[in-house]
């Protein structure tokens, strides 16, 4: 590796395969976790005399210090193929480890596996989890693997790369296909599948699942299909594309910001937070390998729902869900992390749980089959709440239902005043409107309040 080639990573930031470290870590130990991590994933290189905002510091070596980090890295078994160097650079030694994908995964350190998890190394406890892992991805990562049908540069989106490399603010002199190396992104002197994913002129040409398939219906199940879209393209436009979508076929409420000037803010009626965190999930997190399974956003009466090809990743049990995270595509993970379209690693769920509960809104529910979808419920459209219940209850019901919405606070004899029925008639009504699910009451009956559930909430019959 060259001084050119360092100082190019040095630009180009931390990563999923590139980490700095100030200097060797006390327990030299730590790093074969951080080489074995590497191993198993795409690859990667380790910098030490770096510190993390990129400023160059150096390393002092000795012949005992050489021999020790060589016995450590035996550790890792079986042994990777890594190469270290001493790159003289602005008047310092930068140590360099670069670390390639191993073909014999997984690889471990004292029994262990490791794996790269966005730009940090994380220990996996469970040996038959890990192997189920990549036993269930071939034992390669499709991000990983050599797309060898793509033809380079006449197949690559010079303008997709230039938006990445901005987005990401990297800035560089040299050609792109040494930025792409830098990246592992190039596998056997072939663009890899996240390449292909990312900058291909014609992404389904190559990976023709690589889709998502947007549908809006009427009513509360697939009956009868009022839109229908299909987005291609490169992920980051699928990404943006998606998002419109969604935007587009949802209500919107308006806040005035300003009361001098009238200034009004559109608020969409589910956090369009969320959304970015579920599709943005469903991108990195699908299995590519579903050839006949694309994403999917799917939108109703009631409620949202974005589905994509892959389960639960099988090194993450039911009830480490949400607290724990690995990647089904970690090289896609990393591109989007580069780009700023992923915030922390591992906290999508808890804030997309935290959003929908600030603005008063049900907790999103996670399917977690052979298919990973997530359900966003809508707030009540009260109309279309009396289509539903059009022919479950009477017209003096829906006329009761009509003034709680109104008024959730009113009281039985207000109800009586309004309606003509007497209290008895009134208590008898609502008694039949809460056993079918349609109302609860919260609080205590003199200072409590009505509320009306959702239409998933009311029972069939």
């Amino acid at each position: 590796m060259t001084p050119q080639q360092i100082e190019s990573m040095i630009a180009q930031d931390e990563g999923y395969n590139l980490e700095f470290k100030q200097a060797l870590p006390s327990k030299l130990s730590e790093l074969s976790t951080e080489l074995c991590a590497f191993a198993n994933a795409a690859g990667g290189v380790l910098l030490v005399g770096i510190r993390d905002d990129g400023s160059i510091i150096g390393v002092d070596l000795d012949n005992t210090t050489r021999s020790r980090i060589q016995d450590i890295i035996s550790n890792i078994e079986p042994r990777p193929e890594i190469i270290i160097s001493e790159i003289p650079l602005l008047g310092k030694t930068i140590l360099c480890f670069d670390c390639k994908s191993g073909t014999k995964k997984p690889y471990v350190v004292s029994g262990c596996i490791y794996v790269r998890n966005g730009p940090n190394s994380q220990k996996l406890t469970s040996i038959n989890e890990i192997r189920e892992f990549f036993q269930s991805s071939d034992s390669i990562f499709f991000d990983s693997s050599p797309n060898t049908q793509f033809n380079y540069p006449d197949d690559f989106d010079k303008v997709a790369f230039q938006q990445f490399m901005y987005g990401s603010k990297m800035t560089s002199n040299i050609s792109e296909v040494k930025i792409l190396n830098n990246l592992k992104l190039i596998y056997s002197e072939s663009f890899s599948n996240a390449a292909v994913l990312f900058f291909a002129k014609e992404v389904q040409k190559f990976v023709e699942q690589a889709t998502i398939r947007c549908l809006m219906f009427k009513g509360l199940d697939k009956r009868y299909i009022i839109d229908s879209k299909e987005i291609n393209g490169n992920l980051v436009q699928q990404f943006e594309e998606g998002m419109k979508y969604i935007v587009s076929k949802l209500n919107l409420k308006y806040e005035i910001e300003n009361q001098a000037t009238g200034r009004r803010k559109e608020i969409l009626e589910i956090p369009e937070t969320v959304f970015r965190e579920a599709l943005i999930n469903a991108i990195c997190h699908r299995s590519y390998y579903e050839k006949g399974g694309v994403i999917a956003i799917e939108i109703y009466d009631n409620r949202v729902e974005i589905t994509n090809p892959g389960g639960l990743i099988n090194g993450i049990s039911d009830k480490e869900f949400g607290h724990k995270s690995l990647s089904r595509n970690p090289l896609i993970f990393s591109l989007m992390q580069r780009i700023n379209l992923v915030e922390k690693v591992g906290s999508g769920i808890v804030r997309m749980k935290d959003s929908m509960k600030e603005v008063g809104l049900e907790e999103p529910i996670f399917t977690l089959g052979g298919f990973f979808t997530v359900t966003f419920f809508r707030p009540i459209n009260f109309e279309k709440l009396l289509e539903y219940l059009a022919d479950k209850i009477s017209v003096t019901q829906k006329k009761i239902l009509q003034e709680i919405h109104n008024l959730p606070s009113i009281t039985t004899q207000s109800l009586s005043n309004k309606t003509g029925l007497s209290t008895a008639g009134i208590e008898k009504s609502i008694s039949t409107i809460k056993e079918l699910g349609i109302i609860e009451r919260k609080g205590s009956r003199k200072s409590g309040h009505w509320v009306i559930n959702n239409i998933h909430q009311i029972k069939a019959n």
